[in-house]
């Protein structure tokens, strides 16, 4: 009897049992024995998430499907797509990438749910077409998190500085101190980050839905007073120049918004350590679409309706947070406290991104260690269930990248922020791709979909849709670079186009991979934990149950 089986009848805490073959397994090469005192030597396959524990909560991975995506691109950067191209462009704009979005969402969910194993999306490339592809998505994934990471140091020291000047306290100090408490937070427990990142969604989540009242309160006239001499909030705003700029603008908007929903992913990565995912991981996918429609069209919709188009500071190009849209209509409402506000929330979302960037990419990188793409000692895990030495590695990783921010002018760094500003795309395409040869394999095995625990009722169109978008983004991301052509915006726009294919075919090449047949494909391995210890859970959470607290029923009806 295997160990998951004992423990789901012994009523013990479950931990996650996730597994996905080992690359060099399939080609018949020998594995080496694991280190883990919970590993089978003999197995053939590399443990990917053995040890780890599923301990998140339902109301921990709803808040970080809710609060995934909202960050400094929806805070800071929404104003410069409503400048560039008017706000009916930006609702096309917006509107289409975050269908796009909830596509490849739905895609992850089936998977998600069948097979909810962490690093699921380096995984799900090494199980479902070739380890080549795994190896690729895996490190690509781990290094955009790292770089990210870097970027949210930056942007906490700026954001204090509203408050403190850096003559007093430099921002390197800040970035210190916030690097040292969200690595102590990932190194303690995976309810750590579940529960900081709860709170913290839920903060932003709060003043997005604070801002879309007061919003329509101040184009209705009930609160505030609009400017002297500027056009009257509502229609009249919007109708300026509601398509402004034409093609060209509507394209290069379409890429911003792309951007600005990245991050969406993150469900499928909790999932490998959640409680009752094939409960819990459906709930959180179907959010998706009411979260696009709230934070992201409604919020456009607002600011195109009470900021003209033409404003000198929309654009903000410098990142000001007085110049930021969110703080503009909070003033304009009769809220003077609205720059203290919303630095307070962008400083929140920073710190969350943060979060969610070294939870992301530490479960990444355990994932490769696992399959034998990274150092063997990455691999290990404690006895709280979590990868300390992939945290540790994520965490200096993000803290050379900001010190590569501080020498000189940061050219090092502005192009670091390139090479990984592309690869969230990369991501999703890789879990459509992945989706597609997922529904092959489960078809080409004669299994029937009545059986899968969630079916993406919008395939093939949304994986096709999403590989068609992200195709389109990637590629014509730097078409400014052009006409005249500007070595240097080329290179910034597709610099890492080649290390993808170097990443994937330099992997083929030394590992000798070869890409599985749909009827070898393995989607068994790794469900035991799905068949064993449902049932258990169900059982004790009727034991337990009870009534939610007032504050949660809200919330749950809220979203």
């Amino acid at each position: 009897m295997t160990k998951d089986l004992i423990v789901a009848e012994e009523g013990q805490k479950v931990e996650m049992d996730s597994y996905t073959e080992d690359p060099r397994a399939v080609y018949g090469e020998k594995k080496e024995a694991s280190f883990h005192d919970d590993a089978d030597p003999g197995s053939g396959t590399a443990e990917v998430g053995k040890g780890l524990q599923r301990n998140l909560q339902a109301r921990h991975l709803t808040m970080i499907s809710l609060g995934g995506t909202i960050g400094t691109g929806l805070f800071l950067a929404s104003g410069q797509s409503i400048a560039t191209a008017g706000p009916g462009f930006s609702q096309v704009a917006y509107t289409l990438i975050g269908t796009m979005v909830f596509c490849f969402m739905s895609s992850l969910g089936e998977m998600a749910t069948y097979l909810p194993i962490t690093g699921s999306i380096n995984a799900y490339g090494s199980r479902f077409f070739d380890p080549a592809l795994g190896f690729m998505l895996g490190w690509v994934y781990w290094f955009s998190w790292s770089v990210t990471l870097a970027t949210e140091l930056v942007a906490s020291g700026l954001i204090i500085s509203y408050w403190i000047p850096d003559s007093t306290c430099p921002g390197w100090a800040w970035a210190l101190i916030f690097i040292v408490v969200l690595t102590a937070l990932n190194l303690t427990t995976v309810k750590a980050y579940g529960e900081t990142e709860y709170w913290l969604s839920l903060i932003k989540v709060l003043a997005v839905i604070v801002f879309i009242i007061v919003g329509f309160l101040y184009i209705g006239g009930a609160v505030g007073t609009p400017l002297e001499g500027a056009p009257k909030p509502g229609p009249q705003v919007f109708d300026l120049d509601p398509f402004h700029g034409g093609f060209a603008a509507l394209f290069s908007i379409f890429l911003n918004a792309g951007f600005s929903f990245q991050g969406a992913e993150l469900v499928g990565i909790a999932a490998g350590e959640t409680k009752n995912p094939r409960k819990n991981v459906p709930r959180a996918i179907r959010q998706v679409f009411w979260r696009i429609i709230m934070f992201y069209v409604l919020t456009i919709l607002i600011i195109g309706m009470t900021i003209p188009y033409y404003d000198k500071d929309l654009a903000n190009p410098d990142g000001d947070i007085k110049s930021s849209p969110f703080t503009r209509v909070f003033v304009q409402a009769g809220i003077s406290v609205g720059g203290d506000i919303m630095n307070a929330v962008i400083l929140v979302a920073v710190l969350s991104a943060g979060n969610s960037g070294l939870y992301a990419s530490s479960r990444a990188l355990h994932t490769l260690s696992k399959e034998g793409s990274a150092p063997k000692f990455l691999g290990y895990v404690n006895r709280w269930g979590v990868p300390v030495y992939c945290v540790l590695a994520t965490a200096a990783v993000g803290c050379l990248a900001f010190i590569a921010s501080l020498i000189g002018q940061g050219q090092a760094y502005t192009w670091l922020l390139a090479l990984a500003s592309t690869t969230g795309f990369i991501a999703w395409l890789g879990i459509a791709f992945c989706h597609i040869r997922f529904r092959m394999a489960y078809k080409a095995q004669g299994r029937h979909l009545s059986d899968l625990p969630f079916v993406s009722r919008l395939y093939p169109f949304g994986p096709i849709y999403t590989i068609i978008v992200c195709l389109v983004i990637l590629f014509g991301q730097g078409y400014t670079a052009f006409s005249p052509f500007d070595v240097k915006a080329f290179l910034s726009a597709y610099v890492t186009l080649p290390f993808v294919f170097i990443l994937y075919f330099g992997n083929k090449f030394w590992c000798k991979t070869k890409i599985l047949k749909l009827v070898d494909v393995d989607l068994d391995t790794g469900r035991s934990f799905i068949d064993s210890s449902m049932a258990v859970m169900d059982s004790e959470s009727e034991m337990n149950k009870k009534k939610p607290s007032l504050f949660r029923r809200a919330i749950s009806g809220m979203f």
